[in-house]
């Protein structure tokens, strides 16, 4: 997470913003979601662009640059921009116009690239992290594949996409509540996995 804050870490909050987000796409994908629910992911997806924001903008501020950017990017495309977008294809689809999903397919193809690439900078953080990122990597490459028409069937991914988010949002909930606690403490209420890399 952080190195040193003039506040306390915001990043427990960055991460159960980040589970509401997986936790939402997962059912989407899963499913168990119809259209009519759409309008609330995207309330709940405003919710979470303003919590990652203040953690990017906290976290950048106290010099990490891994957690400040994929916070700040998260914020403007995993919550802004996907609350418009269901949004749109909520009522696309109630006025009886099909969303040509396919243009999401090249602007999450560089969300996927962009995380992929920051990877390993997790491989110095706790390993429970760097598995919940390698866990969205592979749900953003699904939903290229998806979105793009280029590759991957949706009866094989979308179950794909639905569990590897909800396992990741469980890992940053583990980790929110294990930083928080550990931190009150002063100890290890909650054990961390160690990094993989020093």
């Amino acid at each position: 997470m952080a190195q040193e804050h003039s506040f306390a870490t915001p990043g427990p909050a960055g991460l159960a913003a980040l589970a509401v987000a997986c936790f939402g796409f997962g059912a989407v994908f899963l499913g168990k979601v119809a259209v009519e629910g759409l309008p609330l992911l995207a309330a709940w997806l405003v919710g979470g662009f303003i919590v990652q924001f203040t953690v990017a903008v906290m976290e950048l501020k106290d010099h990490n640059i891994t957690g400040g950017n994929v916070f700040l990017f998260f914020s403007a495309f995993f919550m802004a921009a996907a609350a418009l977008s269901v949004t749109a294809k909520f009522f696309m689809i109630k006025f009886g116009m099909k969303p040509a999903v396919h243009v999401e397919g090249w602007m999450w193809m560089a969300g996927a690239v962009f995380l992929t690439l920051v990877t390993p900078a997790y491989a110095k953080s706790t390993s429970l992290l760097f598995f919940a990122v390698i866990l969205i990597d592979i749900a953003l490459w699904c939903i290229v594949g998806l979105d793009s028409g280029w590759y991957g069937s949706p009866a094989v991914f979308k179950p794909i996409v639905g569990w590897a988010l909800i396992i990741a949002g469980w890992c940053g909930l583990y980790l929110a509540g294990a930083t928080t606690c550990n931190t009150v403490y002063g100890k290890t209420i909650y054990p961390v996995p160690k990094p993989l890399v020093k």
